[in-house]
Order: structure tokens, then sequence, then C-alpha cells
């Protein structure tokens, strides 16, 4: 078997009862494997963001250089999950997303023996690749495998994903690194990576087709589709101007929503004075807090807004921004106002990551487009991602100065950004009110 066969997705048999109990736990199967391997893909994606303070104080790499190193993942993810996006329409999911996950988790067991500024730059932009390759097979596989009324519901369990993994990685990889060391953040994420290869591999389907049985595509899909090749709806994809707003509205979310993940646990070390461990659990509650969001978000949209999903996104743009204006200037080392700052934004970004992430441009592609619509929205994100870790990187450092010996930092250029951010996407969010489905 070659690569290209390897990825390719699979025939469909004959053509059976599509709803029987077999079919049923294929289904829930894949889901819960898709959503616990992309859980663990988000541990060897956020492990860097817990060891920055102990790389600097080790003297290895300044706040700059740890920005650039950020930043480089996320371009290549933003390209990545633009193509792989593409690719994963027409691939195994199965083998496409444990084949990822398997890279990250080398890169991460590479990371824990290098001190070298250019070997880290490399190898995290290869971690970038290798995590670009877990959402889309997890989204075409949603469309594959559920139909179009439960699609709000099924996409907001799955999201709870980014959550588990990044609530994970703060807590059990920042105690990891508060006993051992930071090098063993890298080891213990890659161990864990290679666990969700195994889950993955393992219990994903690739189609209803490719265990015998029909597609569970319905009505205006199953006729358009028809009709529609994966290469003519995804032009389709590429044509919608609201796909390209959501896009951008998505990008400023993801700064402020990475400015706290990827400078979080800093920001609380240096301005606030708490200590790994510490600093790693509030951030941490954030996470928490957004499993609670993004379960809630689509079963919320279903149900109560009959599938609108604009007016539960507008009300926790809002709590978003709230929530870092609070957690960013309030003053002083108080950690119940911090622990709730995290609790908001937590909430408001579940939700937001579910619908301005990819729910709502799905909603407007052509089904067979799933992923494409997905890579569009990811592409853009991403880059907003990576040009916040430099833009932090920067600002931080440049606002240092050095009293009796100690570092001290001055965030208001820096808190300026975040919640900037967070209210352009807001506004941009109100811009495809009223846009229509294909």
């Amino acid at each position: 078997m070659n690569i290209i066969d390897f990825f390719k997705v699979s025939e469909p048999r004959e053509q059976l009862k599509a709803h029987d109990g077999r079919f049923k736990r294929l289904q829930w199967t894949t889901f819960l494997a898709a959503t616990v391997g992309y859980a663990l893909y988000y541990v060897c994606r956020l492990s860097l963001n817990v060891v920055k303070k102990p790389i600097v104080d080790e003297g290895i790499f300044s706040e700059t250089e740890l920005g650039i190193i950020g930043s480089v993942l996320f371009f290549t993810y933003a390209v990545g999950k633009f193509c792989n996006g593409f690719l994963s329409d027409r691939s195994n999911i199965r083998r496409f997303m444990s084949a990822g996950l398997l890279l990250s988790a080398v890169v991460n067991l590479c990371l824990g023996f290098t001190n070298s500024f250019v070997l880290f730059i490399a190898l995290w932009a290869v971690n970038g690749w290798a995590q670009s390759m877990g959402a889309a097979p997890c989204v075409v596989a949603l469309s594959r495998w559920f139909s179009d009324k439960d699609r709000g519901s099924v996409y907001g369990f799955w999201s709870a994903s980014h959550n588990l993994g990044e609530a994970f990685t703060f807590i059990a990889v920042a105690s990891l690194v508060s006993f051992a060391g930071w090098r063993y953040g890298f080891f213990g994420a890659a161990a864990i990576g290679l666990l969700g290869v195994i889950i993955i591999y393992g219990f994903v389907s690739d189609t209803p087709e490719s265990q015998g049985y029909r597609g569970v595509e319905s009505g205006r899909q199953e006729q358009t589709q028809k009709t529609e090749s994966v290469s003519d709806a995804q032009k389709i994809v590429l044509r919608m101007p609201a796909i390209w707003i959501l896009a951008f509205a998505s990008a400023f979310m993801y700064i402020s929503r990475y400015a706290v993940n990827s400078w979080g646990v800093f920001f609380l070390q240096a301005q606030k004075g708490y200590d790994t461990v510490d600093a790693g659990f509030i951030i941490s509650i954030s996470s928490v807090c957004g499993i609670a969001g993004t379960v809630l978000s689509g079963v919320m949209s279903d149900k109560i807004f009959k599938g609108n999903r604009n007016i539960p996104a507008l009300i926790f743009g809002l709590l978003n921004v709230t929530a870092l204006s609070l957690f960013l200037l309030y003053p002083g080392h108080e950690f119940w106002v911090d622990a709730a700052a995290m609790v908001m934004f937590g909430l408001g970004i579940g939700v937001l990551i579910c619908f301005l992430g990819g729910l709502m441009a799905i909603d407007l592609a052509p089904k067979k487009a799933s992923g494409a619509a997905l890579g569009v929205v990811g592409i853009a994100s991403y880059i907003g991602a990576a040009l916040q870790d430099v833009m932090n990187g920067v600002l931080i450092e440049n606002t240092k100065t050095v009293v009796n010996g100690a570092d001290v930092y001055n965030f208001t250029y820096v808190s300026y950004f975040w919640i900037g951010a967070a209210l352009i996407s807001v506004l941009l969010t109100l811009c495809v009110w009223k846009a229509k489905r294909y």
C-alpha cells in the first residue's frame, strides 16, 4: 500500500439498514474516540505554554524568542489546517488523524532533548503541521456519521475536546514540570500523545459506507450532492463572503483565546506573583468551564434558537470581552477575582470556539465541503494566533525593566491588545447576522 492509498477514503460496500444497533455503536464510538483523541492532540500543542517561565528563568530563551517559537507553530498550523481541511474531505480520517498525532508526539519527545533555538523553531514548525491534521478529520467524521438535525449538538459536545485537552495540560503537565523540570513537560506530552494515537486508530471508523452502511445525508444535502463533486463544493466555499467574514471574526477571537493560553500563566506569574502550579490551575479553570460552554452551545442553539447561532455568538462574545477586562485590568493578587474572570472567559470562549471556530461556517457550506469550510476558518484563525504570540513576546520584553535585580513587567499595552481583539471579533460577527445557508 502506498502513501496515497493509505489516506484515501474507503469505498462503500453493500447497503444495509443505517440505524441498527451496530450502526449506533460505530457512530458513537467514532464520536467519542475523535473527541478524546483531539483532546490529547491539545496536550502536544500546549506543552510549550506551560514551560515558558522555567525556560526564561534558566536563561535558555528570551521572551521574544519564545514568542517567535510559538508563532511558528501557528503559521504552519494555519497553512496546514487550510490544506488538510481540503484533504480531509477525501481522506480516510482514522489513518489521517492518527498519523498527525503520532508525528506531534515524536516532536514533543525530541524537544525535551534540545536547547537549540533553531532546532526548537524547526521542530515546533513540524508540530504545527502535525497538529493541523486533527480538527478537520473530526469535523468530517461528524458530517459523515451524523445528520443535519444533530449537527449542532454533536459538534458542541465534540468541541469540548479543546477544553479537556487544555485543562489536562495546565494541570497534569504543569504539575510534572513543577516536580521534574521543563524537559519532562515535553516527555509527558509525548507519552500522552502516543496514548491518543492508540485510541484514534483503534476506535475511529472512516465512513458509514466503509462499514457497509448508507451515509446519513438528509433532504437538501442528499439532493445537492448528487449534482456536485467534492471539488465543486469546495469552490463554492471559497466564493462565499460570509465564510470569509466568519474566518476573520474567528481570527480575532483566537488572538484573545491564545493570548490567555500562551501567556496567561506567564502573566499571572510576572504581574500577580503566582507560582507555576497556582498560575496553571487558574488558567485551567477557563478550560474546565469551556467544556460547559462548548457542550451547551450546540444544544442551546439547536433547541432554543432553532439552529440560529448568531444570538448566542453575540452574547458570549460580549462575555469574553468582559472577562478579559476583569482578568487584565483588576489590580493585585486576588485569587477569587482571577478565578471568576477565567470562569467567564472559559464559558465565552467555549461557545465561540464552537460557533466562530467552525460550526457557523459549516452551517453555511455544502455538506461535502465541511473540511474546506473548516480549513478557511482555520487558516485565518491560526494566523491570528501566530501574530499574537509574536506581538505579545515583543510587547512583554520591550516593556520589561529591571528593579533591584528583578524583572518588572508593564502589561498595559498587552491588555489593550487582548481586549481590543475580542471586541473586533464581536463586531465582525454582527456582519453575518442574515447570511443564508447554501
